[in-house]
């Protein structure tokens, strides 16, 4: 049967591979976007199927992640998935960065990676509850909340408050048969982080690789599956063995 599925953060990367994943099983996809309307525009149009819609807006604020998901639950009929994977992420060194650059980076990604996540997960939950449907919330979560993230601090914050949110709300949402986990992908290649994706950090998989967007896509997949249901407040870790706990 074919479900409505809201990915956040869909014009490129881990989003695009996600959106891509379900739309070719069947599913009808919202796919949103924050401000690369070109990008989003070409992983929409690369959609398998039908009945896939192009959500554009800002999750950094309350009202703009209810309207998100207002706009997914017009297109769609409603939510069944929601996947949190929106995200920003700039570099702020402690040792590097003025005060004032520090609280900007903390804020931003606070908004969007953890309040965001948050707001999102509200409205989409709320129409599930009233809907009566089995849905599913997947967090694309990170390493970064277990290994650390010494130039990224606040990341590696935001990504471990979406793994405790997700738990609890996991816990929260069984009684009403919907699930809630979390994906902890390590290094993926990427756009965003291709600079970043050396010789020595492909050496911290024993599979001598970074992870393809491809690769986290099917985790997300296989938790917001029906089969997936007892792995509700599971973080999975998709990192190639390149960090164990």
């Amino acid at each position: 049967m074919s479900r409505a599925v809201l990915v956040t953060g869909g014009s490129r990367g881990i989003g695009r591979a996600v959106a891509e994943r379900f739309a070719a099983g069947g599913d009808r996809v919202a796919l949103h976007y924050g401000s690369r309307r070109e990008a989003a525009e070409a992983a929409f149009a690369g959609l398998a199927g039908s009945g896939h819609v192009l959500v554009q807006g800002d999750v950094a604020t309350p009202d703009g992640a209810a309207a998100v998901v207002e706009a997914a639950v017009d297109g769609l009929g409603g939510v069944d998935v929601l996947v949190n994977n929106a995200a920003a992420n700039t570099a702020h060194p402690l040792d590097r960065t003025s005060f004032e650059e520090w609280q900007h980076a903390w804020r931003q990604i606070v908004d969007v990676n953890v309040l965001g996540a948050a707001h999102l997960s509200y409205c989409a939950a709320r129409n599930m509850i009233e809907r009566e449907v089995a849905g599913r919330i997947v967090n694309v979560g990170s390493r970064g909340a277990f290994r650390g993230e010494p130039d990224h601090p606040a990341y590696g914050a935001s990504k471990a408050a979406l793994h405790a949110m997700g738990q609890s709300l996991a816990v929260h949402l069984a009684p009403y048969g919907i699930a809630v986990a979390s994906v902890a992908p390590g290094f993926v290649g990427t756009e965003r982080v291709a600079e970043r994706i050396t010789d020595e950090v492909r050496r911290q998989s024993p599979f001598g690789r970074v992870a393809t967007p491809q690769d986290v896509a099917a985790a997300v997949h296989y938790l917001a599956s029906p089969d997936a249901v007892w792995s509700s407040g599971a973080v999975l870790d998709v990192n190639g063995a390149s960090h164990l706990r």
